[in-house]
């Protein structure tokens, strides 16, 4: 009796001892603590607007009568990314809109399947939220090329013209990552905590950038943030863009395509396939540039951009 007792308790001791060795890399590496309420979005600048799916954060400036221009982000770094950009455009004469996707930044992280469908029905909303009438010119960066892709096929009313930095135009499998439960424990401890100081692969000269981590590591301290990546992770990264662009093309509508020649996060070979799709347009090639051009090489991204958005 005695034996089995303690057989039963080595037993208990064991599986005590695995759960701690498998809960402690996820409290230990997590770095969401905090809620994502009004206090935490009493430093930031810009507004806040209610959309279906939850509080959307927005940036809008320059004249009401001017033409309208939405900025849509990438991946996972939220609007902030377009800094530069944006204060070009207000000072060009826009009225320039850019906001964080869902997920990122401090809009609200719902719950649900982060899609294409569920960040073209934001643009709709945010577009109407802030009753901006008559077509916008969009401009999507990276993963917001598909993005703005897909609401140009959806909504052709709405859009002018679209311009297409650096746009995803190729799959990628998430391996083991798709796999349920599994998937989440390795994204949590082995992925997400070095997505900061990954972001500066992005750039041909991350050196320029010394900050660039601290700021992305701001928002995920925000409970969501890692769900929203993984969950984009499966169900946009996994889903071939090029069909959208073929529609985008079959619209013939006016398109202007950057990209940086030192681009590794989408590769600057892949542009041949996303102009052979779109047929007829602009192309503007950014050398000494990586995944960023318009923040690299402002100089030559943001008089492009301005012409083309101007152009009759």
């Amino acid at each position: 009796m005695i034996t089995s007792m303690k057989r039963l308790l080595d037993w208990r001791v064991l599986i005590g001892l695995l759960v701690v060795l498998v809960a402690l890399p996820l409290v230990v590496r997590n770095s969401e603590w905090h809620a994502l309420n009004a206090a935490a979005r009493s430093g930031t600048t810009g507004a806040n607007v209610q959309l279906s799916e939850g509080l959307v954060h927005y940036e809008m400036a320059g004249p009401e009568t001017a033409p309208p221009v939405l900025l849509v982000h990438g991946f996972s770094v939220p609007s902030y990314i377009f800094d530069p950009t944006f204060a070009a455009l207000v000072a060009a004469g826009h009225r320039v809109i850019r906001f964080d996707l869902y997920g990122r930044g401090t809009s609200d992280r719902p719950r649900g399947d982060y899609d294409i469908a569920r960040f073209t029905r934001q643009i709709d909303e945010l577009l109407t939220a802030l009753d901006v009438q008559g077509p916008v010119d969009l401009v999507g960066l990276s993963m917001g090329g598909p993005i703005v892709a897909a609401y140009t096929v959806a909504h052709p009313e709405r859009v002018r013209r679209l311009v297409l930095l650096d746009p995803m135009a190729s799959t990628r499998d998430p391996g083991m990552l798709q796999w349920p439960v599994v998937g989440e424990y390795l994204f949590r401890v082995a992925v997400l905590p070095g997505m900061a100081a990954g972001q500066s692969s992005d750039f041909a000269h991350p050196e320029r950038f010394p900050e660039w981590a601290d700021r992305y590591r701001e928002q995920m301290r925000y409970c969501g943030f890692g769900r929203a990546i993984l969950s984009t992770l499966r169900h946009v990264i996994t889903r071939d863009p090029m069909p959208t662009y073929q529609a985008v093309g079959a619209q013939r509508r006016p398109v202007l395509l950057i990209w940086g020649e030192q681009d590794h996060t989408t590769p600057y070979s892949q542009n041949v396939q996303v102009r052979q799709a779109l047929g007829e347009h602009e192309f503007l090639s950014v050398a000494d540039a990586g995944h960023l051009p318009h923040l690299e090489r402002p100089e030559v991204v943001e008089p492009a951009l301005i012409a083309f958005l101007a152009s009759p």
